[in-house]
């Protein structure tokens, strides 16, 4: 629901901040005190379009912001969450305009600046405004669509006919996909032997180029190599004074030092682990010495593989490994091709009972469509009988499409919701009904109705009382107090058994401050609200019978 609204330098308002409750909400006072404000400023926060005009003269620009509580509205949350514009553990949306003079907007949700059709998109789901075609969901074919389904506890169904569509789908896509693979075959698997022969002959190994690259600079630089293992044996071993004949030394002087000391005699095996430590490096460098081959002809061979792998990788763009895996896949490939025309069989035999299956599915729904078309219609006309409507239509059209391939995700039927208010007329779509005041006491008989099954959490209605009064206009106001129990309903209306029927009550009024007009709203209680209800009954002159029956009226409804 909005739970708080915050207008400044929008038109007549200078700055305005309200907080709503849960319920049926009214908004009153005399023609031209600027009641339709507050709905034009919620048009354009849900992302209407805006002019410099909306901006009160004198400043450079007009506010807007909008805080909603969705709690229990879980698709809306979901949506957020999607988008990325629902901070963890908060269930509140703050939605702000900034309006310039130069045309330009800012529009931001939850802080973060959105574009203007994800701004619509979101208003759309948050408030359906009626009197004006802005923000009405029940106008789009898609929303009838869907209350139809929730009305009739069809959305199970629709739901497992939208999974054997989708399975019929991915078959057809799936058989186009072999079918032109079939057609390209020949040119395909000449490729794939070209590019498989060609890497088979290769003949890869996992890892062989770091190998050979490893082995190429040590034959590469074998000279050297050598040169240093010479000298490192000379060192260790060979010459006069090495560095094993210099350690033989020392051990021979510590083992008799410890023979004399005997706290010394723990150097002994220190000396002794230092020497077999070096005498095992001798052999090792006399092994890699002696086992040293400079082979030039390796070196080329080397050379010759390193440059067919280069080319290879350069070719195909590839790592080694992803060459290898390149492999795996042409053979699984060609595998493929060699049975595509038995796989493009027994696909097209999927196909054919899936076609069968949706089919099935989608004429039980469309049947079932039609039998909750007649109940809702039904409903929906007593609902407009009550509201002094009763030589209007409503009908809902359900077109079905002959053969499955006219079928959608949703199911084989075109719905639209068709209306004339005056006997004679040709049904319309709902949105060319020109009435605002009929289209608006439509949809709240379609609102009253469709409460249950309707996720729009706030109704906002504009015109509902044109050319109506007396038990029709209480039995309207009956009737958005009800819907006020299943959604936040705002109401604006000029006739005072509406008024009364409301559990909170505003007064938009203009006044004159330092010689500038400003509507403001207030939040009546008790007397105030009493008056403004005798105002409404009796105009100008306000006697105490008038205010004994407005009381009279609030202590009947409340």
């Amino acid at each position: 629901m909005l739970t708080d609204l915050r207008i400044s330098h929008f038109a007549l308002i200078d700055c305005l901040e309200l907080e709503f409750s849960p319920g049926f909400q009214v908004f009153t006072g005399e023609t031209g005190a600027g009641k339709s404000l507050l709905v034009d400023a919620l048009i354009l926060l849900l992302g209407g379009r805006a002019s410099g005009e909306h901006i009160r003269s004198g400043a450079k620009e007009a506010t807007l912001e909008g805080v909603f509580s969705l709690s229990g509205h879980p698709p809306i949350l979901a949506k957020l969450k999607e988008w990325d514009l629902l901070p963890e553990g908060t269930q509140d949306l703050l939605l702000r305009r900034i309006l310039s003079r130069e045309g330009r907007s800012r529009m931001y949700v939850n802080g973060r600046l959105v574009p203007l059709h994800q701004m619509v998109e979101l208003g759309g789901w948050l408030v359906d405004i009626h009197g004006q075609h802005e923000q009405q969901s029940l106008l789009s074919s898609k929303v009838q669509l869907h209350v139809l389904d929730a009305f009739g506890g069809l959305l199970a169904l629709r739901d497992e006919y939208a999974v054997h569509y989708q399975n019929w789908q991915d078959l057809v896509r799936a058989v186009a996909e072999t079918t032109q693979r079939s057609k390209e075959r020949q040119e395909r698997e000449e490729f794939l032997r070209f590019q498989c022969e060609e890497l088979g002959k290769a003949q890869l190994v996992p890892g062989e180029d770091e190998t050979l690259m490893r082995e190429h600079r040590k034959l590469q630089n074998s000279g050297r190599l050598l040169e240093i293992v010479n000298q490192a044996y000379d060192l260790l071993y060979r010459n006069q004074a090495s560095i094993v004949s210099q350690l033989t030394e020392v051990r021979k002087l510590v083992h008799e030092l410890g023979a004399i000391d005997e706290t010394v005699r723990q150097w002994n095996e220190s000396i002794d682990d230092g020497l077999a430590q070096v005498e095992e490096l001798v052999w090792a460098t006399r092994n890699y010495k002696d086992g040293f081959e400079h082979d030039p002809a390796r070196l080329a061979q080397i050379d010759e593989r390193l440059a067919l792998l280069q080319r290879l990788k350069k070719k195909y763009r590839e790592s080694l490994e992803d060459l290898l895996a390149r492999q795996t896949r042409i053979q699984a490939e060609l595998e493929e091709l060699a049975n595509i025309e038995e796989r493009t069989q027994n696909l097209q035999q999927q196909v054919s009972q899936a076609y069968q299956d949706t089919w099935v599915l989608g004429r039980k729904l469309s049947e079932s469509r039609q039998a909750v078309a007649k109940k809702l219609e039904e409903r929906i006309a007593t609902e407009l009988a009550q509201l002094k409507m009763e030589k209007s239509q409503f009908h809902i059209r359900i077109t079905a499409a002959s053969q499955a391939e006219q079928a959608g995700p949703n199911g084989i039927d075109q719905i639209e919701f068709v209306f004339c208010a005056n006997p004679g007329e040709n049904l319309q779509p709902l949105a060319r009904v020109a009435s605002g005041g009929e289209l608006s006491r439509l949809m709240l008989a379609m609102k009253t109705v469709l409460a249950s099954v309707d996720q729009v959490p706030v109704l906002i209605f504009d015109e509902v009382d044109a050319g109506i009064g007396g038990h029709v206009a209480a039995t309207m106001g009956q009737r958005l107090k009800a819907l006020g129990r299943t959604h936040q309903v705002m109401c604006i209306t000029h006739l005072p058994q509406i008024a009364a029927q409301a559990n909170h009550h505003y007064l938009v009024q203009k006044e004159t401050v330092q010689a500038r007009t400003v509507a403001t709203v207030t939040c009546l209680h008790a007397e105030d609200r009493e008056e403004e209800i005798a105002r409404m009954l009796g105009g100008a002159t306000i006697t105490q019978t008038v205010r004994k029956a407005a009381g009279e009226m609030l202590n009947a409804t409340n």
